[in-house]
């Protein structure tokens, strides 16, 4: 039933944030729409803050996949694409309020989970250290998502496949290039 409360509020909060801005939606405007009292939203969740975190973590789940290999990489990332575009009104609201912070831990956590596997692949024949293949992984998460979040800005105009191809034209091999170099096997 607690899950079933919740998807309701967020559903509620996502089509109030298609009409308004979202720094101008209050918790009253969100029970009303769902059709439960305050008490019901503060049992589940603090503020609006906390539901907006609620539904980029529930709703991540699983939006990379099984894409977290250097062959389907460019898939998980088109997927984190889609899910902002098919969620478009609601992103785009949480982009232009306060909330922001949110968008960005959700779009930061789903790109390191990718891009970590595609790293721990590339270096399974590697000495690396865990340190030096997170440090490569943080690279590639800033640049993805600094792109993703400027498409955003945009107003997602662009077709997310060419974006993604052309992201996978451009760091094709550089990943392991950036193995080898942080390698501790070999002499540098």
């Amino acid at each position: 039933m607690a899950q079933t409360t919740k998807r309701a509020l967020a559903a509620s909060l996502k089509k109030l944030a298609a009409k308004k801005p979202l720094d101008k939606i209050t918790v009253i405007d969100i029970t009303e729409d769902c059709g439960v009292n305050r008490q019901t939203f503060y049992y589940h969740f603090q503020d609006i803050f906390d539901l907006v975190e609620w539904i980029f973590k529930s709703e991540s789940m699983g939006a990379i996949g099984e894409n977290r290999t250097y062959d389907t990489w460019q898939n998980g990332f088109l997927r984190v694409f889609e899910y902002v575009q098919e969620n478009k009104e609601f992103v785009s609201s949480v982009y232009h309020s306060v909330c922001r912070e949110h968008l960005e831990g959700f779009l930061y956590r789903e790109t390191f989970e990718l891009l970590i596997g595609v790293v721990n692949e590339k270096a399974a024949s590697m000495s690396v250290r865990e340190e030096d293949k997170a440090f490569i992984a943080d690279f590639y998460k800033f640049a993805f998502v600094g792109i993703l979040l400027n498409w955003v800005r945009t107003g997602m105009k662009e077709d997310p496949k060419a974006i993604v191809g052309r992201l996978s034209v451009l760091i094709h091999g550089d990943i392991h290039k950036a193995l080898e170099t942080y390698r501790t096997d070999r002499a540098r």
